[in-house]
């Protein structure tokens, strides 16, 4: 029982400390505070519920700011089907440039969805991020060498994306 009330205080604290962090990072994913307030609350219940999940090889705040991108890019991608069922028309991926601004984030949100989980969220660190290959990989585990092959897989599958997308009506 001490164990619990004993992780649940430093829970509470990390939540206190950090929980702008990742209040902060949702918003800028989501585009929506609602959504974003919900993501915080996941991540800290999360982590609450399953305290193994972080192994403490590193500082909490780059485990926070890893899970709060996995949630949101879950939530993208879940989002996927509600924007068919709304029928929106947007804009061809190659005027992109040109749609406002609300349309430019949903188009983005789409693609997002639409991409495997481990393209996404390189995605969403190359290109929102503006991170470089080295804090890429520091971020996601994993060696600059595979960043740039996931950022090479990235720009085919986006490439493949908006062949498609030129080819329908």
């Amino acid at each position: 029982m001490d164990d619990r009330v004993s992780l649940t205080a430093q829970i509470d604290a990390a939540y206190r400390q950090h929980g702008h962090i990742v209040l902060r990072r949702a918003r800028r994913l989501l585009g929506n505070e609602q959504e974003a307030r919900e993501i915080l609350q996941d991540v800290f219940a999360s982590l609450l519920g399953e305290p193994g999940q972080f192994d403490g090889k590193g500082p909490l705040v780059s485990w926070l700011y890893g899970a709060t991108t996995h949630a949101c890019l879950n939530r993208i991608r879940d989002q996927k089907n509600r924007l068919r069922l709304l029928d929106t028309h947007v804009a061809p991926m190659q005027q992109e440039s040109e749609a406002p601004g609300a349309e430019r984030a949903l188009l983005r949100r789409e693609l997002l969805a639409q991409l495997p989980g481990d393209l996404a969220q390189v995605a969403v660190h190359y290109y929102a991020d503006e991170m470089t290959h080295e804090e890429i990989a520091r971020v996601m585990g994993c060696s600059r060498r595979h960043v740039g092959n996931l950022l090479e897989r990235l720009k085919a599958a986006l490439s493949e994306q908006m062949r498609e997308g030129s080819s329908s009506p």
